[in-house]
């Protein structure tokens, strides 16, 4: 299995470092325009060929499949070219398209793309997050009302400062939360209908300056969802936080119970002084009989090494591998990246406009 690489930038570099570590794969040509990240990647990937172009990489023979880790808001122009010249299957970074105007053309895409197209919605795979999935249903009793708060640090640095605009990420509820949302929609197993929100921009990124622009960026707010099947979801963002134990902290309430997990973030920011970073947890609390028991989720070092997603992107490239391999369906799919941006654009909607979206 020979992958082309598009886009070397922080996400790209994890794919590579991840591809890596499974058996009978390698990272045969890169696409990536700039030169300090091609460099890195060149380091990453010593054998790999170089392309100044997409048409380029898809021109040469010895690629069976694409990952995308460009900009958000190149990834729809990117999935159609490569549907016009050479439709591999392909993992696509999320999210998979940034404007409400774009929707129809990832509706088109679904349906006449004749590849698999796999969307990188990866948070599903954390081990705790995947221990909490598994148990959810069971250990509520039904879920009624699921949280998920995310505390942690600002945006960081990207090539071009691409990511401190909406028009380039679409907003923060669609770059950062669209995993939140794709989670929500997964443990439910049921459809938005409403959104509301309160969110914006308090600290990060205000004494910045690109050019005659102050980034419009937001870095905290408050979303709750209401499910076709009376579930309620509730999102609480703060990325001003990165003092806190662990980043996300999820929590699933029922009639026979709750289940929480508890997730640190990247191990790479855990301060030194302070000993070994926290270990994930999974909290299952019964209503009757009364009587918590924790669950330590320790995740394999070297999956700790190779990225910042708790080991989560090293799961789905291997479960993208089985899929292409196999001919089975993504697990995640186009219609799962769509849905969750659907989320997250009514969100930003929402709050900016201070009324409730109806899906």
């Amino acid at each position: 299995m020979r992958y082309g690489i598009i886009g070397c930038g922080m996400m790209g570099q994890e794919h590579i470092r991840n591809i890596r570590l499974l058996l009978g794969v390698t990272v045969a040509a890169i696409a990536e325009p700039d030169p300090g990240m091609r460099e890195t990647a060149r380091a990453l990937a010593p054998d790999a060929a170089f392309c100044d172009s997409i048409a380029e990489l898809l021109a040469r023979p010895d690629i069976d499949a694409l990952v995308i880790a460009t900009p958000n808001h190149q990834h729809l122009a990117q999935l159609e070219e490569i549907a016009a010249t050479r439709p591999l299957p392909v993992l696509v970074e999320k999210p998979v398209y940034t404007d409400p105007a774009e929707a129809p053309r990832l509706e088109k895409l679904q349906v006449s793309y004749p590849a698999l197209i796999w969307v990188a919605l990866e948070y599903r795979y954390m081990p705790p997050i995947a221990k909490f999935l598994s148990l959810a249903q069971e250990e509520t009793g039904g879920i009624a009302m699921l949280s998920i708060r995310e505390h942690r640090f600002p945006f960081l640095p990207k090539v071009g400062n691409w990511n401190r605009f909406n028009r380039n990420t679409g907003g923060t509820m669609v770059e950062k939360c669209c995993h939140f949302f794709d989670l929500m929609r997964h443990t439910l197993n049921s459809e938005p209908v409403r959104v509301m929100a309160s969110a914006g921009q308090a600290l990060n990124h205000l004494e910045e300056r690109y050019g005659d622009e102050i980034p419009d960026i937001w870095d905290h707010g408050y979303v709750i969802v209401d499910f076709a099947n009376g579930a309620r979801g509730m999102l609480e963002l703060c990325m001003f936080a990165e003092g806190s134990r662990y980043q996300e902290e999820l929590s699933a309430v029922g009639p026979r119970g709750k289940i929480e997990a508890l997730v640190p973030g990247p191990g790479r920011f855990w301060p030194a002084h302070l000993g070994p970073a926290p270990v994930p947890r999974v909290i299952v609390s019964p209503r009757m009989p009364q009587g918590p028991r924790e669950m330590e989720i320790p995740v394999d070092p070297t999956l700790l090494e190779a990225g910042d997603h708790n080991g989560a992107t090293f799961y789905q490239h291997r479960l993208f591998l089985e899929a292409v391999q196999s001919g089975m369906p993504p697990a995640v799919s186009l219609s799962d990246g769509i849905a969750a941006v659907r989320m997250g654009l009514a969100a930003q909607e929402a709050a900016r406009e201070g009324r409730v979206v109806t899906l």
